[in-house]
């Protein structure tokens, strides 16, 4: 028996119409269809393809064991996450095994930050493994501001709001352009971050980057308020312009 096919599907910033052709085509005829979510919700990544998916489709939901109650620091986070990924590992490789395709969703572009990549190294030995590349949700944030991220010779630097604060200031300190994501509870280390380096003043947070629930905002004019995991904060170069 031939075995099946395990595709890592990106599905682009989260509006349906940015998916690529054959994202789309891969989608609509998979008969296993994979993804991630937290325990007791829908899961973003098939929130995004509601309405595309086959009536006959089989789903299995990923669910993970742990996000935010633990610190990352803590020896448990990666331990839970690693059975995790074997598990899922497991259950993909059967599929395979018994010759069937199964098309994983991945939110922005598999291999940017995503969950997949953590099953990719576990199945690229062991399995036929295919990544659909996508639009990543940073330029989905970007493009919803209305202007132009980087200009000329711009140096742009993505970084992540769980790291410690005095690295935050220290990279966003030596850039040109900046994008900051995993925002959620990281806030206002985030913001402390950007007011050191003189930035906070050009910020924009933009949350839900190209769904329907997307709002784009001025750093200084969002308040205090919490952002949601799907939110990215974008800082524009300033560069050479003819």
């Amino acid at each position: 028996m031939k075995a099946g096919t395990i595709y890592g599907v990106g599905l682009g910033p989260g509006d349906p119409d940015l998916m690529s052709v054959r994202a789309d085509r891969l989608l609509r005829s998979a008969r296993h269809v994979a993804f991630f979510r937290k325990p007791g919700r829908e899961g973003q990544a098939r929130r995004i393809v509601q309405g595309m998916l086959a009536p006959n489709a089989i789903e299995f939901a990923m669910e993970y064991p742990v996000t935010t109650e633990i610190p990352l620091s803590d020896p448990r986070y990666n331990r839970l996450l690693s059975a995790f990924y074997a598990d899922c590992t497991v259950r993909l490789l059967d599929l395979s095994t018994a010759g069937q395709d199964v098309v994983v969703l991945c939110e922005g572009d598999p291999f940017f930050y995503g969950s997949f990549m953590h099953l990719y190294t576990r199945l690229q030995n062991t399995a036929s493994v295919q990544v659909v590349p996508a639009i990543t949700g940073m330029s989905g944030a970007w493009t919803a501001t209305g202007t132009p991220i980087t200009w000329g010779d711009d140096v742009l630097t993505v970084l992540m709001g769980t790291l410690p604060e005095a690295e935050l200031t220290r990279r966003m300190g030596d850039t040109d352009a900046l994008v900051v994501m995993k925002i959620g509870r990281n806030i206002d280390k985030i913001r402390r971050a950007l007011r050191a380096t003189g930035l906070y003043d050009r910020a924009w947070l933009v949350e839900y980057a190209a769904m329907p629930n997307q709002t784009v905002t001025p750093l200084p004019q969002a308040g205090d308020r919490v952002a949601p995991y799907f939110s990215i904060i974008v800082v524009h170069g300033q560069g050479r312009r003819p």
